[in-house]
């Protein structure tokens, strides 16, 4: 029931709000953020995940990546309606593990609507679930439980960095229009522990993780295909995002990005500080979809090359979100020396992507 629950969803999320419909906010510039309240759910707001990727391993070795993401959306439909089976809001939930041992990409998927005790994304701190996956955040921790069909994850992140304000204290722009914003925070350097069941066994496991919540309703101009995203936390302490949104033919249409030192200083990167540069290329054999799966990075005067943990990190949720995409865990690289963990996310290359 529940893998089947809200096939229709792809459609909900594609199609436009009602005529006379749905009013949705714009992101707005100088809104301050306001912690624990925006740890929580926006449910004014069309479209909301929080998403935590990291490395985790055992003793002291992480050597392997996972990623957990709960996605929030208002499709606008049928708002008037008073029947508690109207579809005010729906959630999706992905989760995966790449293990090399494993030889690809496991990954599983959760979708239904709010209520019902079905699922919900709770206001004011962060508290999201569906059905027995669950993110929340409880006395400055976060606790994540995921049942997936071929793993299962029951991890503790605990933060050591300060709240990490993405763009503009928090307001993130994705295209040269200011509605083509969305409010965006990251949680780098959490600290990861606990359990990981995989392959008939369950291992006890330690490692580094990073946080992103972003929330908006215009993420992405009508110009762009897909984008390109990288988070690391590196080894001196210091955590790097960056970011490009990519037109139909390649090129970039948008970028942006921050880098905290080890200091504590950020330094925000406008579009022309950031450059991605494909070094080689995947073809997925299940897909056929080609994947720039390892970059050159270059943000202002910082430079890296990302390396994939394996090749075949291709998650396709096109029967939830209506997405394919390749979301894998990089080592970060400075002249072939090893500076930092992190993951790395291309979407947009089998076909543009629509939010």
């Amino acid at each position: 029931m529940r893998r089947r629950a809200f096939l229709a969803a792809p459609l909900l999320l594609l199609a436009p709000p009602a005529r006379g419909g749905s009013v949705f906010p714009e992101v707005e510039a100088g809104h301050p953020l306001q912690f624990p309240r925006d740890y929580g759910s926006h449910p004014a707001f069309r479209n909301e995940w929080w998403y935590i990727t990291g490395w985790l391993g055992t003793a002291g070795a992480p050597d392997m990546g996972f990623q957990i993401t709960f996605f929030r959306n208002r499709p606008g439909m049928a708002e008037d309606n008073e029947s508690g089976f109207a579809p005010r809001e729906l959630l999706f939930a992905h989760a995966a593990l790449a293990d090399p041992r494993l030889g690809r990409l496991r990954h599983n998927e959760r979708a239904a609507r709010e209520g019902f005790d079905l699922a919900q994304a709770r206001e004011n701190d962060t508290d999201v679930w569906i059905g027995d996956w669950s993110l929340a955040r409880r006395a400055g921790a976060y606790r994540a439980s995921i049942a997936a069909r071929d793993f299962a994850f029951d991890l503790t992140f605990t933060p050591t960095q300060p709240v990490l304000l993405e763009g503009d204290a928090g307001v993130s722009r994705k295209g040269p229009l200011p509605r083509q914003a969305s409010y965006y925070y990251s949680e780098p350097h959490l600290t990861a522990t606990g359990r990981v069941e995989r392959a008939g066994s369950r291992v006890e496991v330690a490692g580094i993780a990073w946080l992103d919540h972003e929330w908006s309703s215009e993420y992405m101009a009508p110009e762009a295909a897909g984008w390109d995203w990288t988070g690391i936390n590196l080894d001196d302490g210091g955590a790097l995002m960056a970011f490009r949104m990519r037109e139909r033919s390649g090129a970039t249409f948008w970028a942006g990005g921050t880098l905290r030192s080890p200091d504590g200083r950020v330094r925000v990167f406008q579009s022309s500080d950031i450059e991605f540069v494909a070094t080689r290329r995947w073809r997925s054999p299940r897909t056929g979809v080609e994947y720039p799966l390892a970059m050159n990075v270059r943000a202002g005067d910082f430079d890296c090359s990302l390396e994939p943990l394996l090749d075949d990190q291709e998650l396709d949720a096109r029967t939830d979100v209506g997405v394919l995409y390749w979301e894998g865990a990089v080592r970060a690289l400075d002249r072939g020396r090893a500076i930092g963990r992190g993951y790395l996310e291309l979407t947009g290359y089998g076909k543009p992507i629509k939010l």
